[in-house]
C-alpha cells in the first residue's frame, strides 16, 4: 500500500501549482471577453495533473481555491472571497480541481505514459473544464443574473472564443509534458521521507 502521507517534495509541488495558478489567473485577465476573464488557468491546471499525478494534482488545484477563498486574491482579475462563487466564470475554478484528478488518472493508468496518452489526458480534462465551467456559466447568467433568453447552445457560443485559446494551450501542454513528466515523477517517487 502506497505512503499517503505529504513528504517536503510533494508540498513544494502543490505550493509552485497553487502559485502558477494564481500567475495563470491574472497574467491575461485584464482581457475581458463578455463577463469572462481571459486567463491561462486551463493550461496550469492541465499541467498539475499530467505532471503532479490526480492526487496531487487536484490537491494543488483545491489548495489554490481555498486561498481564494480565505481572502487572498488569486482568482481572475485579482478576486477572493466566497463572492467568487457569484460570478458566472466559478465553475471553471471548480472544475480545475476535478480536470487534474481526472488527467493525472489517466497518465497512471500507463506505467510508461506516451505522447498520445497525455494527448488524450490533456483533452479529457479540457473537455470537462468546458462542461463543468460552461454549464455553470449558463446557471448564473440564466437563472441568477437574469439572462431569461440565453440557452445553453448560447452559452456554449459564447465560451467559443476561450474553446479555441484553451485548444492551442491544450496541445502545448501535451507537447510540454513528456519532456518534463519524468524529471518531476522522478523526484516525487524518489523522495522518501514524509513530511508530515
Amino acid at each position: 500500500m502506497k505512503n499517503q502521507k505529504f513528504r517536503a517534495v510533494d508540498i513544494t509541488y502543490v505550493a509552485m501549482f497553487a502559485a502558477l495558478m494564481a500567475i495563470g489567473a491574472n497574467l491575461t485577465s485584464f482581457i475581458m471577453i463578455g463577463t469572462i476573464p481571459l486567463t491561462l488557468q486551463t493550461f496550469f491546471a492541465i499541467l498539475a495533473g499530467a505532471l503532479l499525478g490526480s492526487r496531487l494534482g487536484s490537491l494543488s488545484m483545491f489548495v489554490y481555491t481555498l486561498v481564494g477563498f480565505i481572502g487572498v486574491p488569486v482568482f481572475a482579475q485579482l478576486h477572493n472571497g466566497f463572492t467568487a462563487i457569484t460570478k458566472p466564470s466559478f465553475g471553471f475554478i471548480i472544475s480545475f480541481i476535478i480536470l487534474a484528478y481526472v488527467t493525472g488518472k489517466i497518465i497512471e493508468l500507463k506505467p510508461k505514459p506516451t505522447l498520445i496518452t497525455f494527448f488524450v489526458a490533456c483533452f479529457v480534462g479540457l473537455i470537462l473544464n468546458y462542461v463543468i465551467g460552461t454549464t455553470y456559466l449558463f446557471a448564473s447568467l440564466k437563472y441568477f443574473l437574469g439572462m431569461e433568453d440565453l440557452t445553453y447552445v448560447g452559452a456554449w457560443k459564447l465560451m467559443l472564443i476561450f474553446l479555441y485559446k484553451d485548444i492551442v494551450v491544450t496541445i502545448l501542454a501535451s507537447l510540454l509534458c513528456p519532456k518534463i513528466y519524468k524529471v518531476v515523477n522522478k523526484s516525487i517517487q524518489h523522495t522518501s521521507k514524509p513530511a508530515a
